[in-house]
């Protein structure tokens, strides 16, 4: 099969019909009508001399050739995507372009919350898509579906370019009222004091993957679903908790709770910035890491 007599956009529909497995949605996610989308599968069966899906009882199944060939498929896919995109000139003042961005509450409140309020002057007219992480996070990125992981260092892919965002302390912190909390706080007060953790993913999060590697146990009385819940949990309670400094010092004076340094050694947090490795040249994703860069660069609020 030579090249130039190949229709490349069948190749955009192999990889949508091996992913949906079915002419119908398919057809649906490219917007095409079901017999459109029926014509590409009986082209891309001619070319390739394979069946590509097969009908299984009420389902439809990828041949074995055709599950070899989708990861290449996808791969060429996200290169000839890269390479348009880096062509392109990115100009922020007119650009309309949608960035995916994967973070957590934490980085939402104290980084993209900022960042936004600069780029809306800059780039009024780009969207900003944030999803909170999730177990598959790390396939999304690999599929091209997002184009920026925001994360602690330990839960990147080693497959693709990283940048450091800014570095990252934690603190302890406690209602203002909290009679522990009117003195330098103490390993024992420290051990003695209920606490409320954040549970975001089967994974843990960085501060408590530390300390369950420390062998260290404190009494956790409250669990959360999010970091951004943690300090509206502690007015009024007795309760510590340990928190990201930025979100601290951006929530510490609205909600009358009080910051420590902690009594144990904690080391600290690389905050990165990854994507895939065919979007190092995308200048506009360039435009966008460097505007976040500067903001992570700004010091803690005090």
């Amino acid at each position: 099969m030579r090249l130039d007599q190949f229709d490349l956009n069948l190749l955009i529909a192999f990889d949508v019909l091996i992913e949906e497995r079915s002419v119908t949605r398919a057809a649906q996610r490219l917007n095409l009508t079901q017999s459109a989308m029926s014509a590409a599968l009986k082209r891309l069966r001619e070319s390739f001399s394979d069946e590509i899906l097969v009908q299984h009882g009420k389902r439809m199944v990828p041949t074995a050739a055709a599950l070899s060939l989708a990861p290449d498929v996808s791969a060429a896919l996200l290169n000839m995507r890269a390479i348009l995109a880096s062509g392109m000139r990115f100009d922020p003042a007119s650009s309309q372009r949608k960035f995916r961005i994967v973070a957590s509450d934490y980085i939402t409140t104290v980084l993209l919350g900022p960042a936004l309020r600069l780029l809306h002057k800059e780039a009024p007219q780009i969207q900003i898509e944030i999803t909170l992480p999730r177990s598959d996070i790390l396939e999304m990125l690999d599929d091209g579906e997002i184009d920026l992981l925001i994360s602690p260092e330990q839960f990147l892919s080693p497959d693709h370019p990283r940048e450091l965002l800014f570095e990252e302390r934690h603190v302890v912190v406690g209602c203002a009222t909290n009679p522990i909390m009117q003195r330098p706080l103490d390993v024992e007060s420290y051990y003695a004091s209920g606490h409320v953790a954040t549970s975001v993913s089967r994974d843990g999060t960085f501060i408590d993957n530390y300390l369950r590697g420390q062998g260290e146990q404190r009494r956790v009385e409250v669990i959360c679903a999010a970091f951004s819940q943690v300090p509206w949990i502690l007015p009024g309670t007795s309760r510590l908790a340990l928190m990201h400094e930025r979100l601290a010092k951006e929530l510490a004076p609205v909600l009358g709770l009080k910051i420590q340094e902690p009594p144990i050694p904690l080391p600290l947090m690389r905050e990165m910035m990854q994507f895939h490795s065919a979007r190092s040249m995308d200048r506009g994703l360039s435009w966008l890491c460097a505007r976040l860069k500067a903001v992570g660069a700004a010091p803690a609020r005090v």
